[in-house]
């Protein structure tokens, strides 16, 4: 004997519900920077116990560690920008260069660059009219 639902029909005014919210979430911060890590330690602060305070040697840990990232957070930067520099120093001097490059539809080609041009994430080299980016230089041919 099999068992068949009812009709379940809503009733007269009653609003109807979605699973699913209309409303913007909220997109999570995938880094800690330091307004992020003072934000913690004051949160921290206010909440401890005023009968056992925090120990002044985790709080000198503590901001020690957010001397640190900052640090590094600026290393990070400098050592992307000197990146930078090196690879349009390389890219231009490869002008008038004979060279052998990946091409886009993966088979090798070779010519000599025309130009370079500075206008996207990494420079691009002109060669035979074609716009090779730097990272598909395989070879360079002897001065």
């Amino acid at each position: 004997m099999s068992i068949s639902p009812p009709n379940i029909t809503p009733l007269a005014g009653a609003a109807s519900t979605s699973l699913t919210s209309a409303a913007p979430t909220r997109t999570p911060q995938q880094t800690m920077d330091s307004s992020v890590f003072m934000s913690l330690l004051v949160t921290q602060l206010k909440n401890q116990d005023p009968s056992s305070p925090m120990d002044t040697n985790a709080m000198i840990n503590q901001t020690t560690q957010l001397s640190m990232m900052e640090k590094l957070t600026q290393l990070t930067a400098t050592s992307a920008s000197g990146l930078s520099v090196q690879e349009r120093a390389a890219a231009a001097a490869l002008i008038g260069r004979s060279v052998t490059y990946l091409g886009a539809d993966g088979g090798s080609g070779r010519g000599t660059v025309a130009s370079v041009s500075f206008g996207g994430v990494a420079p691009s080299l002109s060669i035979g009219g074609a716009s090779i980016p730097l990272s598909s230089i395989t070879g360079v041919a002897g001065a």
